[in-house]
């Protein structure tokens, strides 16, 4: 239609801004924080966000949700397309999100001492899956790929030793949960065997 004009970049945060009020019209709370500060209970509501985020109260969390719920989401998509490009672009960033986060497990100890990390992180994150940034790929390109295909021969002996003590370790614990449930019913048989005699006796 002519007169059709396409909504700009302003109006859509406008229209997303009301939807939220109308939202947070049912929680008393803000309403009392808008009398008392004068600030639409809109922008309380996102500022509260934005300071969990960035002070770190329940930000790990915050993070992981960024890191993973999206790409899942992602990744189905392309798994039930027919193109292939976004199936590798996807791989891609499952390779370089679990790198990182092995990294992470031998680093936490430090994380805490970093200030405003997992803000740092979440921007690290959306860049890596942003399909204008691409930065996951950026990065298998730049270095991870030449890593992983130095360290391949180690990596598969590591996995292969981690798999063979696995199941070693499972078949002692099927192997003593067996025993642990022989002894169980014969100690239960003989007890009441010993009911059954004490009976006989009376």
């Amino acid at each position: 239609h002519p007169s059709y004009k396409p909504k700009s970049t302003m109006d859509q945060v406008e229209a997303q801004l009301k939807k939220l009020r109308t939202k947070l019209d049912d929680v008393p709370a803000f309403q009392q924080a808008e009398d008392v500060t004068k600030v639409p209970k809109e922008y309380i509501a996102l500022g509260g966000g934005a300071l969990v985020l960035f002070f770190g109260v329940g930000a790990g969390a915050l993070c992981n949700i960024v890191g993973f719920v999206y790409p899942a989401f992602k990744s189905f998509e392309a798994i039930e397309t027919q193109a292939r490009g976004d199936d590798t672009q996807w791989l891609i960033y499952w390779v370089v999100y679990a790198f990182f986060s092995i990294i992470e497990v031998f680093v936490d100890f430090l994380l805490y001492w970093i200030p405003f990390y997992y803000p740092f992180k979440a921007a690290f994150l959306i860049w890596c899956m942003a399909p204008q940034t691409r930065g996951a790929k950026f990065l298998y390109d730049s270095f991870l790929k030449d890593f992983l295909k130095q360290n391949e021969s180690r990596i598969d002996a590591a996995m292969d030793s981690a798999a063979k003590n696995a199941s070693v370790i499972a078949s002692e614990a099927v192997a003593a949960g067996a025993d642990l449930t022989a002894a169980g019913v014969s100690a239960a048989a003989e007890l009441s065997k010993k009911d059954a005699t004490d009976k006989k006796d009376e």
